[in-house]
């Protein structure tokens, strides 16, 4: 066979594979597109083999409420008075037995708690002084105290806690949410994401799709002014040529992707159509004049002059979650507390804890937290040793630390786990991030195992090979 009858052929392949990818994307990328878009009662598309719930959903919305940086769970919710004993002693070898930390000597000295603790609600849940006002909706929280990961560093650690892997490229919680249930509000994305304070690091892939059509890919809005940057109108378009400009490049993205069948391609015009109608749902959306005053004053925002920060994104948050979007996610980058641990503590504690429970109070009102999940905590926790030059902070722990969890079908009021007198690991009911995972997929309705995506050559899913329902919590 000479060369150019080599070539012949291998083009005949070429296009052959060519075609079938159009055939195959063609069904595939419609039916994704239709299923962000579309919606109908229970907000999800029933077109192909797209993704339906296994069974009926407990929850139907999420909002969930990232500490990043990794918050002190010795100094918040775990309250160990014998941890208080041991200050400035050595831990004992068989509790650092194999133990890492992230930088500090494993054989450092133990520290006690920096804040008092006690009891709230009928729950009698055990909450530290920082945190006031998540201890007067105690009653509606389930706190998780047994969380442990793999991960001992920030970026694989977020990263982790939202994709179910520490490599980059996974899709994450809200893209595998949004990708099963689809959204119910036609004018936003069904995936908004906010942050406040610092950046995170793990950066956005904490949000991305991964290798899911990027359609499900988190949109971050400002949390003040347009959401979305260059949402306005240039000057000298009106709506009407803007609406021909939009229609003329949807019709030959249209006839590009009829011809190579490329889903991506819908990405782009579903964006360009969600950008249109964001023109003039999201003004409505930052508008929060309408807000009564008592509900503005539930959030610590003034009426006259609401402030961008954590809890002006809780109040647009239930704004998002009542327009009929499926995923919210707020980040909070200030919980890394190497050194300076009272101050920091006191300070990220102030500016998300009346956030965050004025979030959970207004849900409850408005009958929204029953089928909605509220989901707080970061990526680990701190070690019960000491570290910093002025003994005053903890190093990243991934062994124990504490979440909690509101709405959706959890059991209100429980704290469920436990851990050793150090806060070190768990001594019972301890609960990976992959059962957690699988926990709240299955309140979404879905079996962890059974919500997958084939990607070269394998199905992948939200808690790869593991995870375990933890049934005692719902």
């Amino acid at each position: 066979m000479n060369l150019k009858q080599e070539l012949k052929k291998e083009w005949g392949k070429l296009a052959a594979r060519r075609w079938f990818l159009r055939d195959c994307a063609v069904g595939l990328g419609s039916m994704a597109l239709s299923s962000i878009l579309g919606k109908n009662a229970l907000g999800y598309s029933g077109a192909g083999t797209l993704p339906r719930p296994d069974h009926p959903p407990k929850a139907k919305r999420v909002v969930y409420l990232f500490m990043a940086g990794a918050p002190s769970h010795l100094e918040l919710f775990d309250h160990k008075p014998e941890l208080k004993k041991w200050e400035g002693k050595s831990p004992p070898a068989e509790l650092i037995q194999n133990y890492r930390a992230a930088f500090i000597h494993t054989n450092s000295a133990l520290m006690g708690p920096k804040f008092k603790f006690s009891r709230h609600g009928n729950s009698g849940a055990e909450l530290s002084e920082a945190l006031p006002n998540t201890a007067a909706v105690a009653d509606h929280l389930c706190f998780l105290k047994g969380m442990h990961t793999d991960a001992v560093n920030h970026a694989p650690g977020q990263i982790l806690m939202n994709t179910g892997s520490q490599q980059f490229g996974r899709p994450s919680f809200g893209a595998w949410t949004v990708y099963g249930l689809g959204s119910e509000s036609a004018d936003l994305p069904g995936y908004v994401v906010l942050s406040s304070a610092n950046g995170t690091s793990g950066g956005s892939s904490n949000w991305g799709s991964g290798f899911l059509p990027t359609i499900y890919h988190g949109v971050n809005f400002r949390s003040q002014g347009d959401p979305v940057l260059y949402l306005s109108n240039p000057k000298g378009i009106d709506d009407r040529t803007q609406r021909q400009t939009l229609d003329l490049i949807k019709t030959l993205n249209s006839q590009q992707f009829q011809a190579i069948g490329d889903p991506e391609i819908l990405t782009r015009i579903a964006s360009f159509e969600m950008a249109y109608r964001l023109q003039t749902s999201a003004p409505e959306l930052m508008d929060l004049t309408k807000e009564s005053e008592a509900t503005l004053k539930m959030y610590g925002l003034d009426p006259k002059d609401p402030k961008p920060g954590f809890a002006r994104n809780c109040l647009l948050a239930r704004r998002l979650l009542e327009r009929g979007v499926r995923f919210v996610q707020l980040f909070h980058e200030s919980w890394d507390h190497h050194g300076g641990l009272v101050s920091g503590i006191k300070a990220s504690a102030g500016q998300t804890d009346r956030g965050a429970a004025a979030l959970v109070r207004d849900l409850a009102q408005r009958g929204l937290l029953d089928d909605t999940i509220v989901i707080w905590g970061g990526e680990f926790g701190r070690t019960p040793m000491v570290q910093g030059d002025g003994m005053d902070g903890r190093d990243h722990h991934n062994r124990c630390f504490t979440m909690w969890l509101a709405g959706g079908g959890f059991k209100p009021g429980i704290t469920f786990g436990e851990s050793d007198p150090f806060g070190f690991k768990p001594a019972k009911g301890a609960v990976h991030v992959h059962d957690l995972h699988a926990t709240l997929l299955h309140q979404l309705g879905f079996d962890h195992t059974k919500l997958t995506y084939r990607f070269q050559g394998r199905d992948y899913r939200l808690t790869d090979v593991h995870g375990q329902v933890v049934k005692d919590i719902i």
